[in-house]
């Protein structure tokens, strides 16, 4: 490294734990400084210490909740304040409600909506411009096996993943050519807190699914970014899985779901 080179810097949301903080490991291993969000301060710290540790890198943790107006921009004010250009942005925060629609939390799923879409979209809009700049940079927006199709019992969730999906779809190919990666990680079950957070436990789905380990979920959504490889979908049943439905008419689709989504 020279002597003006300075190391890449990532920021990971959603980065306390689960495919989050697995993906945080996966860039300090590779050098990059992190910045780590989460709205738990405490365990932050604990992860960022553990890799600053291991791999001799500079860790900044920033507390926020995604779900309040203008977090967004505290977070980019916040990164700038420790004298941090942002080379990787990845938009891991998100989360799930389980029920039909007409009996589900209105606040909730607004909050959904803002971390999930409004979040998302307003991180990538702010570090953008800076990747542009200087000719390089990295973008992981996670989706979901969700993103592909409806989600009956889920119907909010599903469509903020498809947002996620469509969004980072065309971003990849606005980007084509400037040095920006983008990539679309859309894993299936996977061993994170997710179930509980979405109220999920009594659905077939996580009953009877192949659960992943969050590593291996960041793994293949990690070397999938540095290839600029536009969507991973985690595993070969996910994979098949989203195939199915693209072949399938929309109402059987959503008749599967609907199925796969009961409580057992």
């Amino acid at each position: 490294m020279t002597k003006n080179a300075r190391r890449p810097v990532a920021l990971i949301t959603g980065a306390s734990g689960g495919i989050g903080a697995d993906l945080a490991e996966l860039f300090a291993r590779d050098g990059f400084d992190l910045v780590l969000v989460a709205r738990s301060r405490d365990k932050l710290d604990d992860v960022g210490a553990r890799l600053a540790a291991a791999h001799g890198i500079r860790s900044v943790s920033i507390e926020a909740d995604l779900g309040e107006e203008g977090a967004a921009a505290r977070i980019a004010d916040e990164t700038a304040a420790a004298g941090l250009d942002v080379d990787a942005l990845v938009n891991n925060a998100g989360f799930g409600l389980y029920g039909a629609f007409a009996e589900t939390d209105l606040a909730r799923e607004r909050e959904m909506i803002a971390v999930n879409v409004t979040a998302l979209t307003e991180l990538t809009k702010l570090f953008l411009p800076g990747m542009l700049a200087r000719n390089r940079g990295w973008i992981m927006n996670v989706g979901s096996t969700a993103s592909f199709q409806p989600g009956p019992l889920m119907a909010v969730y599903y469509a903020t993943k498809a947002y996620v999906l469509s969004f980072s779809a065309a971003l990849h190919r606005e980007l084509a050519g400037t040095g920006v990666n983008v990539s679309a990680l859309c894993p299936g079950p996977t061993a994170t807190g997710f179930v509980d957070a979405a109220g999920m436990h009594k659905s077939k789905l996580f009953k009877r699914a192949v659960v992943m380990s969050s590593m291996d979920v960041a793994k293949l959504g990690y070397a999938a970014l540095m290839r600029n490889r536009a969507v991973m979908v985690t595993g070969w049943m996910n994979r098949m899985t989203v195939t199915a439905s693209k072949f399938s008419p929309r109402g059987i689709v959503t008749w599967v779901v609907m199925k796969m989504q009961e409580p057992a």
